[in-house]
C-alpha cells in the first residue's frame, strides 16, 4: 500500500469514527467580531483530521521543508468558497477530502475553522459545498498570481 493510500485509509477510518452533533454558539472574540455558529461535528472533524497538520491552535507549522499554512487568522478564509475549494480539490501537500468527508462534514469543519479560529460571519452549508463542487472554480489557486 502506498503512503498516500495508507494516509487516506487512516483519514477514512477517522472520518467514519466521528459522531454527528448539534450546533454551539462561538464566543465573541476581541475586536467586537460577532459570534458565529460552529458545530461539534466540525470540531471533531478538525481534531480527527485537520489538526494533525494544521496543529491544535490552527497556526500551522513547518519542518523538514514542509510549510503547513495557518488557518487561524488567515484572511483567505473570509471567502467561504476558498476553504471549500481546498477540501474538494486539495492543493500542494493537502489532499482532497471528497472520498472521506461528506458535504455536510465539509460544511461543518469549514464553519468550525471560520468561526472558532477566525470569527468570520456567514454559515457554510452542504448546498454551498455542492455548488462549489459542480460550478466553475470560484477562487484563484495561486498565492503569487498578480503579484
Amino acid at each position: 500500500m502506498t503512503t498516500s493510500k495508507a494516509a487516506r485509509a487512516v483519514l477514512l477510518a477517522a472520518a467514519l469514527a466521528m459522531a454527528a452533533g448539534g450546533t454551539l454558539k462561538a464566543q465573541d472574540t476581541a475586536g467586537n467580531k460577532s459570534a458565529v455558529q460552529v458545530s461539534p461535528e466540525g470540531q471533531e472533524v478538525y481534531e480527527q483530521i485537520c489538526q494533525a497538520c494544521h496543529m491544535a491552535d490552527a497556526k500551522g507549522g513547518g519542518g523538514a521543508g514542509a510549510v503547513i499554512p495557518a488557518l487561524a487568522g488567515n484572511p483567505k478564509l473570509a471567502d467561504k468558497d476558498y476553504p471549500i475549494t481546498l477540501l474538494l480539490k486539495g492543493r500542494g501537500g493537502m489532499p482532497w477530502m471528497t472520498d472521506i468527508l461528506t458535504p455536510e462534514q465539509m460544511a461543518a469543519v469549514v464553519n468550525y475553522v471560520r468561526g472558532h479560529f477566525n470569527s468570520y460571519p456567514g454559515v457554510v452549508t452542504a448546498a454551498d459545498v455542492k455548488r462549489v463542487a459542480t460550478g466553475p472554480a470560484p477562487v484563484r489557486d495561486c498565492d503569487t498570481c498578480g503579484k
